[in-house]
């Protein structure tokens, strides 16, 4: 069966933001952490102003599910921030979904506190200091 791994690109600050998910999820980077594009070879380098830019990390958050993210080069364009996307966390206990809600949520901005739903889970959005949206839902049905 296919996974779905959020991908989240950044301006320049993919470093920052991916050590404070680290902060909260907890875990270490994958492959040795922060890939730079200044690690690339010779025929691949970026522009001077551009080489200490991430060019991947990936950071386990879950059971089978990895947090990745880059910088985008000059070339590329300019990051859009938008609102077509959140990331979807399933903790494992409403104790784990209110440590890493809260953790996402500082310095960023909650659009809908955590609380018991009519639909039978712990659940709240919020958008992080670095503008990227959340939802934590605990569903208290889950099985396994």
């Amino acid at each position: 069966m296919a996974s779905v791994t959020p991908y989240l690109t950044f301006e320049d600050s993919c470093e920052a933001a991916f050590n404070f998910y680290k902060s909260v999820f907890g875990g270490e980077f994958m492959d040795g952490g922060f890939m730079r594009f200044g690690d690339n070879p010779a025929e691949y380098q970026p522009g001077e102003g551009e080489k200490n830019k991430i060019m991947h990390v990936s950071l386990p958050i879950g059971k089978d599910t990895y947090l990745m993210g880059s910088d985008t080069p000059a070339e590329m364009g300019t990051v859009v921030k938008g609102n077509n996307f959140s990331v979807a966390v399933h903790p494992d206990s409403e104790e784990e979904a209110t440590r890493l809600f809260n953790g996402l949520a500082e310095g960023g901005q909650v659009t809908m506190p955590l609380s018991k739903t009519f639909w039978g889970a712990y659940f709240g959005m919020l958008t992080d200091k670095f503008g990227v949206q959340w939802m934590v839902n605990y569903d208290y049905n889950r099985k396994g």
